[in-house]
């Protein structure tokens, strides 16, 4: 029987447990209970064949992302979650927000188009949007003064 290892990534509170004990176990868990690193096994079946998922519940808080170069050395592919109600967590819609577009010293590198970033902006929460590089010193203060002219305004 084939294996597959599997890692779920995505920011603490937004409801990957929940989504992984729903996949195995068939329960909906509404108590938020901030994991660590929760392993969890399920057979499916793919093409008429019978294989394992080893799933791995991975820490969204910033204290446990020293193990995820483990993860990533170790898993056939990963499943990134995030929670499409950022703004109903904080009971307004109301909330300061800025876009960074890091690493813009890479502009040969570049995937994600300018014209992109400032359209999600847009579309998303008519924020500011700004491109930034920590290597070469690019905008690094002015995220800051946006931001604080933004929750200011």
């Amino acid at each position: 029987m084939h294996e597959y290892k599997v890692v779920v990534l995505g920011s603490g509170g937004i409801g990957k447990s929940a989504l992984m004990v729903q996949f195995v176990q068939g329960i909906f868990v509404e108590k938020y209970d901030p994991t660590i690193e929760d392993p969890y096994r399920k057979q499916v079946e793919i093409d008429c064949q019978q294989c394992t998922l080893k799933i791995l519940d991975t820490a969204g808080t910033e204290q446990f992302t020293v193990m995820r170069d483990l993860y990533m050395k170790n898993a056939l592919g990963f499943a990134v979650s995030y929670s499409i109600t950022i703004l109903l967590v904080r009971d307004t819609e109301d909330v300061p927000m800025i876009f960074v577009g890091n690493k813009c010293d890479l502009e040969d590198k570049r995937v994600v188009g300018k014209e992109q970033g400032q359209n999600l902006a847009r579309r998303w929460c008519n924020c500011a949007i700004l491109g930034s590089s920590a290597k070469s010193k690019i905008n690094v203060n002015e995220i800051s003064d946006d931001f604080i002219l933004t929750f200011l305004s």
